[in-house]
């Protein structure tokens, strides 16, 4: 009888180890072809304005810019990390395998209010941790570029509602689960705040 658990146990393990291995492929690739969907939308925009062929007032196309759910966005790119991530509308668990999702409702660049960027802390958010004051985050849209440089980090409940509120002005807030290593459901969120900066500085 010990040995036919033990042989269950084992097996049991197998198959966990099994479909994480699946899930990791999958959500591996989803985020791959995202990514590229994403660098595609942004060279596309570049070589518009190089031949002329589309005038894009950032500020005009900002009041319309509102993508569907599961649509990829853009690319949140940061420079410390040379990590280039999609940013894929919403922010249900299938816009999540994809990439970095924006919360639904929050704004976008020139918007003037909250933009929230969410993402897994074992997938794109994993090196999330390693970002520090200072650190300059740069959302890659259709109707341009927009960095921001961090200004504030903070660990809070999972079940704390004050993170998406008003501001009555542009602020990125990013947000993944915390701590980092943690197996399972996290009881904490770690939330990062930044600000724009000129375009100047974000060279």
């Amino acid at each position: 009888m010990l040995k036919i658990a033990s042989y269950l146990l084992i097996i049991s393990g197998v198959l966990l180890l099994a479909f994480g291995g699946y899930q990791w492929v999958v959500s591996n690739n989803a985020q791959n072809e995202a990514t590229a969907e994403a660098h595609a939308l942004i060279e596309e925009r570049d070589q518009s304005i190089i031949q002329n062929t589309e005038n894009i007032i950032p500020a005009d196309a900002a009041k319309e810019f509102n993508p569907d759910a599961g649509e990829t966005a853009g690319i949140l790119h940061i420079p410390s990390l040379e990590a280039d991530l999609p940013i894929i509308e919403g922010t249900h668990e299938d816009e999540l395998a994809k990439g970095v999702g924006h919360y639904g409702g929050t704004a976008y660049p020139l918007q003037n209010e909250q933009i929230v960027l969410s993402g897994h802390r074992d997938t794109v958010f994993r090196r999330m941790g390693e970002l520090e004051i200072g650190d300059l985050l740069t959302l890659k849209l259709e109707y341009g570029d927009f960095s921001y440089a961090i200004t504030e980090t903070k660990i809070v409940d999972a079940d704390d509602r004050t993170i998406i509120v008003p501001h009555d002005e542009e602020v990125l807030t990013l947000t993944t689960c915390y701590p980092f290593s943690f197996v399972g459901y996290a009881p904490d969120r770690y939330i990062i705040y930044a600000y724009p900066v000129d375009k100047d500085q974000s060279e």
